[in-house]
């Protein structure tokens, strides 16, 4: 009472108790305490237990670095580490910050960050991130990111945040305990002084205990722990599958899911593009066109750029391009060898007005124009994730209504994943406030009532994330903007695991349900058996304990569902 907490469910207790040691029920008074213990005792252990998913998540944090200065290793800790210094990680060690392996290979353990029980192999110039687990032989890494921005970090930070972010639900019951406890005390006072002054040979002591029964019976320790209980299981469970959310209000939020719009490159497919054909035209040859736009593609770090300087395969002299200009979803246009040189999509040799081949290619196709003269293109293709056409089809069985495509790319290549995929609709070669456009179209058109899911890569597509009802980043969790701009993150970069977030909701949502239907339907009929006088303080006592019990155990079915 002394910290503020005056109506709830203690105080509900000690006036039970109390009351029925002044009415000399003193067997009564002992029972509310032990059987309120009992009880408090069980939902403990339950809470313990619900958190230990989350408990394992926060494993990951390391405790220090092995940090190579000269020829010495000193061990640090992680937050002293500098980006660009190289630290040494052991047989057995948690990595403690991102960064790249320059010496040495291994295997690493990653089921704390992804879920995956499989290690994943990793060699020199791979990436690495912090969490995980060295489990073969030495790495040497140079970091790239300090302590406090490294994906341990970030992650460690979300899940700390999730109980800040509440579900309606639990919201709605933390204001109801506030508003229905005062009420019952009301009630109880009138339970115990009314009936004496009107009833003929009604006594104070009877209806004093009657109103106590009333008091113990309407204690809402069952709504007040199960509730954020199943939602805490429902994030949990949730964290063991590789994905996080940011809150249980949007682990409520995907139970009214009606349009699902998914970002192409990355999140239906890998996003691994390989140089499947090169067509020359007139004069020229593939070897010719292959080295231009490898040297147009040199400053570029999109995956397109990568697929063509993969291919090449040589080294590239920066200095033979000048006046370079990067397009944002055109291309580009640069000074190559003395050569006025365009590399890029049909809309930038639309807009320079240059002829091309508009022949219908199943790819990406990359143009090159040497001097103003079409020379000829270059197809790239993307993969097809293979878990891609299971998630769509298993998102139509939970009843989302629509699946939306939108892409950068050109309409032949969406046209045929959209068909492969089975997907409702699509819209292709939008440029990135384009795809926030369509999005825009697609809120105006779903039912006030429902939300809509927006699916990317986290990078790119921040600002549609961002506008979407709920957005989800895929394979994000080495990238600062998933984390940042999503409000749940697919750590595994599986696109099957959306149904199994909504499925998770859908579960965590009927066991609140039960649990609220289940408490105040005993309730109703207690009370109304205490005021008769049927049920004593000991009954009341088993009631009210007995169905917070049942409602938490319920709660912990959050923790165990199945995909």
């Amino acid at each position: 009472m002394f910290k503020g907490k005056v109506f709830d469910e203690t105080f509900l207790m000690s006036i039970a108790t109390i009351g029925a040691m002044l009415i000399g029920e003193f067997k009564e008074a002992v029972a509310v305490m032990l059987f309120y213990k009992i009880g408090e005792f069980f939902q403990d252990k339950a809470v313990d237990h619900s958190r230990k998913s989350i408990a394992e998540l926060m494993d990951i944090r390391p405790d220090y670095a092995n940090l190579k200065i000269k020829d010495k290793i000193e061990k640090v800790s992680p937050d002293e580490v500098n980006i660009g210094d190289i630290i040494v990680v052991k047989t057995g060690e948690k990595i403690p910050l991102d960064g790249v392996i320059i010496e040495g290979s291994s295997f690493v353990d990653t089921v704390a960050l992804t879920g995956e029980s499989v290690p994943r192999e990793v060699k020199v110039n791979d990436e690495v991130l912090s969490g995980m687990i060295n489990t073969r032989s030495l790495l040497t890494i140079r970091v790239t990111k300090a302590f406090e921005n490294s994906t341990v970090s970030k992650i460690l930070k979300l899940v700390e945040n999730t109980s800040n972010r509440k579900a309606k639900t639990e919201k709605f019951i933390t204001k109801f305990a506030k508003i229905y406890t005062p009420i019952v005390v009301a009630l109880a006072v009138l339970i115990a002084i009314l009936p004496p002054l009107i009833v003929p040979n009604a006594t104070f002591s009877e209806w004093i205990y009657r109103a106590l029964v009333c008091l113990v019976i309407s204690c809402p320790c069952a709504l007040v722990i199960s509730i954020p209980l199943s939602y805490f299981g429902g994030i949990g469970c949730a964290s063991k599958k590789g994905i996080l959310l940011k809150g249980s209000n949007y682990l409520e939020a995907l139970n009214n899911v009606d349009t699902i719009v998914f970002d192409k490159t990355g999140t239906l497919t890998k996003g691994v593009f390989k140089v499947t054909e090169i067509v020359p035209i007139l004069n020229h040859t593939k070897e010719e066109i292959l080295e231009y736009c490898a040297y147009a593609e040199s400053f570029s770090n999109h995956p397109i750029a990568t697929s063509i300087l993969n291919e090449y395969n040589k080294m590239v002299d920066k200095e033979k391009v000048k006046d370079y200009e990067e397009i944002s979803g055109y291309g580009i246009k640069a000074n190559i060898f003395g050569k006025e040189v365009l590399v890029g999509s049909h809309k930038l040799f639309n807009d320079e007005k240059i002829e091309y081949s508009k022949k219908k290619i199943n790819g990406t196709t990359v143009h090159l124009a040497i001097n103003k003269e079409y020379c000829g293109y270059i197809v790239i293709s993307d993969i097809i994730k293979e878990d891609s056409k299971d998630a769509i089809r298993k998102l139509k069985e939970l009843g989302i209504r629509k699946t939306v495509m939108l892409t950068g790319d050109n309409k032949t290549v969406a046209e045929e994943i959209a068909k492969e995929l089975k997907v409702d609709d699509y819209k292709a070669e939008l440029l990135p406030v384009q795809k926030v456009e369509e999005v825009e179209k697609l809120l105006q058109d779903k039912k006030s009532n429902q939300n809509l899911v927006f699916v990317g890569d986290g990078i790119n597509d921040a600002p549609v994330i961002t506008r979407a009802d709920i957005g989800i980043s895929m394979g994000g969790i080495g990238s600062d903007s998933a984390i940042e701009a999503s409000d749940v993150v697919i750590m595994t970069d599986e696109t099957s695991k959306i149904a199994t977030a909504i499925k998770i909701a859908k579960k965590t949502r009927k066991i609140v349900v039960l649990n609220i239907t289940l408490a105040m339907l005993i309730k109703i009929i207690a009370i109304s058996l205490g005021i008769v006088g049927i049920t004593s303080i000991w009954q009341a006592v088993i009631a009210d304990v007995g169905v917070t019990i049942v409602a938490v155990i319920n709660s912990l079915r959050c923790l165990n569902i199945k995909d």
